[in-house]
């Protein structure tokens, strides 16, 4: 599928950093199923279904849909579009719309769950993880340390949202792609604009 093809898609992912996140997710594919954690609307998770399919997998997307604390009444990326009839947050509906839209739904399989219960609970192991969760230290953290580990050897994981100058925005991000460095268990495998990859070892 063109990048284009979802631009009438809310999200958070420019074309550019899409088309490289598919690249990264085609080498994730030979080695396993893919999975994100941050699925909002399904922007990503459309991206990755269609080298999910060419791969014969699937994509797992993790996301509660209530929204990060920058998504909430009164902060700069809130929708009031995305909220129910309690005024809540809610995307849910909308990425389940897009997923039926664009015929996604045989190779996408949604966890409606925080990501740190439903880490606590995986064991099937992963070739591709995308980590774009919320942006808080606690929050990033959870999602390296509870999905990191199963990534099977060769697999990638890519972090969304890194940002060298704290000015910038992404100040958890860069704090676990540096951790992820650090660690002895991942190489470094490229960047693109605010995407950064590492390969299991």
């Amino acid at each position: 599928m063109a990048t284009t093809e979802f631009e009438d898609v809310k999200g958070f992912l420019p074309t550019e950093e899409a088309e490289k996140l598919r690249q990264w997710a085609a080498l994730g594919a030979q080695v396993g199923p893919l999975l994100e954690v941050g699925s909002y609307c399904g922007l990503s998770t459309l991206h990755l279904a269609g080298v999910a399919r060419d791969a014969n997998t699937v994509v797992f997307a993790v996301d509660h849909h209530r929204g990060s604390e920058e998504h909430q009444v009164g902060e700069f990326f809130h929708d009031d579009a995305l909220t129910d009839e309690q005024g809540n947050f809610d995307s849910l509906p909308e990425f389940r719309l897009n997923l039926k839209r664009y015929q996604a739904e045989d190779v996408v399989i949604p966890l409606v769950a925080p990501s740190r219960i439903a880490a606590r609970h995986w064991t099937t192991p992963l070739g591709f993880l995308f980590i774009d969760g919320g942006h808080s230290l606690d929050a990033a953290l959870a999602d390296y340390r509870g999905w990191s580990s199963h990534l099977l050897r060769d697999g990638l994981l890519v972090i969304h949202d890194v940002f060298t100058n704290a000015a910038d925005g992404g100040q958890a991000p860069h704090a676990i792609w540096q951790l992820a460095k650090q660690s002895g268990l991942f190489e470094e495998a490229g960047s693109f604009q605010s995407l950064r990859a590492l390969r299991r070892l």
